[in-house]
This record gives structure tokens, sequence and C-alpha cells, in this order.
């Protein structure tokens, strides 16, 4: 399935922040303060052909050397993993700290 790009602002599910898209041949999937994500694609990226749309927890960071930091979501309600390159105002301190909670 090829990649389609698409660069469109949304509204998180899981804070209800406002997220602008990232421009310059960048494309964004997931919310930079929560870092929560949505299951929307299907096959490939940007198909929007899930019938799934549930909500896409992050549960780990991942170091790729061809892709470089990658945030590791699972679907709350199918379950499928799938990893996404993280942008440069990510707040993946998230990570780090104790007290954050999902």
């Amino acid at each position: 399935m090829p990649f389609i790009a698409r660069e469109e602002p949304f509204v998180c599910e899981n804070c209800q922040t406002f997220v602008e898209p990232l421009g310059k041949g960048s494309y964004r999937n997931h919310c930079p303060a929560c870092l929560f994500s949505k299951h929307v694609d299907a096959e490939g990226p940007g198909d929007r052909a899930s019938v799934c749309k549930g909500l896409m927890k992050p549960v780990s960071l991942d170091f790729r050397s061809n892709k470089g930091w990658m945030i590791i979501h699972v679907c709350n309600v199918c379950f499928k993993k799938i990893p996404n390159k993280t942008a440069p105002d990510d707040n993946i301190v998230k990570f780090s700290d104790p007290s954050s909670v999902y």
C-alpha cells in the first residue's frame, strides 16, 4: 500500500489538544502533548480505511537506525501495535516521568 501524505490538523481525542500539522514534508499522526494516536489507517499510512477507530496508547519508545526515535502505540480496541516516528515537539519525557499516567 502506498504512503498517502496527509497534513491535517486535528483535536486529540485523549486530551483535547488542538494539533497543527508539522508541514515541511513531515507528517504528524499523534498528539505532541499526550502522545496518543488514533487507529485510522488499515493497510498503509494515510489510507484512513480502518474500521476500528480506537485510541492508540503510547506504550514505549524504540530507536531505529534508519528512522530515529519511534513511539510504539497499541490500539485500545483491537490491540494492533504500530510504530510512529517522533516529532520535534513531542513530549517524550512522559516515558521517563513516573508521575505520568496513561
